[in-house]
């Protein structure tokens, strides 16, 4: 009778530590508002282990506290992380060993040292025809393309040129491909050359000067005769 009763007395110990145990919980969530050990993010938490479940659109995440985990409820994962979500629960799982970054279990966004990033993986080295940038990311090698020449401009003399028939003409080409970061450089787009400046003619008569068509000198004159003046044509 007396192992009867004790055993009777031990549920009703264990009923207590229970409905207690879950009073806690239901007591954390009213208070997490205002609570320094249940975070703003917090659905469901306790003293001990932090947060339990998350409010919509936050992800559960397990943080070390010394020794021990304790559950959080972030707006966005930590480094190293990324948000996996589902109808039951939304947490932050882990990325590959060499991300340092990704957007999902199969899509890295940056990689550890060492490590290069190509379309969403981490490799050991670029592939070929490609070069890491300043991301340690993989690009394409883009050499430099330029177009053709035009024709050679007019022949202009400059004034520090001592010689007076000669001048300078110049030629130009366009970059039709900017190369990429460590691509081949563009050639240069211009060139000058030296040229003989044409004299030019000067429209001169040789034949006599007349007035009132008669002929009076080497040079063409015509005599006005409202004015009595002669004009140089």
């Amino acid at each position: 009778k007396m192992r009867i009763s004790s055993f009777i007395w031990i549920l009703h110990l264990m009923n207590l530590s229970e409905s207690q145990g879950a009073t806690d919980v239901l007591r954390w969530k009213r208070s997490s508002s205002v609570s320094s050990d249940c975070q703003a993010g917090c659905a469901t938490c306790s003293a001990p282990n932090g947060c339990l479940s998350c409010r919509p659109r936050f992800f559960f995440h397990l943080e070390l506290d010394g020794m021990r985990q304790r559950g959080t409820c972030l707006s966005s994962c930590p480094r190293g992380h990324y948000g996996a979500r589902s109808p039951q629960i939304s947490s932050c799982a882990k990325c590959n060993a060499d991300c340092a970054s990704c957007f999902s279990e199969n899509f890295c966004t940056r990689c550890h040292p060492g490590h290069f990033l190509f379309r969403g993986r981490c490799e050991s080295s670029c592939p070929h025809g490609m070069m890491a940038n300043a991301l340690m990311e993989c690009t394409p090698q883009i050499h430099c393309r330029v177009g053709e020449w035009t024709s050679w401009g007019p022949c202009v003399r400059k004034k520090s040129t001592a010689v007076h028939k000669r001048g300078e003409e110049t030629r130009t080409r366009q970059v039709l491909l900017s190369p990429s970061v460590f691509g081949g450089p563009c050639p240069h787009l211009s060139e000058t050359r030296k040229c003989g400046i044409k004299k030019r003619r000067k429209n001169r008569f040789n034949s006599a000067t007349i007035t009132e068509g008669k002929i009076i000198s080497n040079e063409i004159t015509i005599k006005s005769l409202k004015k009595g003046n002669y004009y140089n044509v």
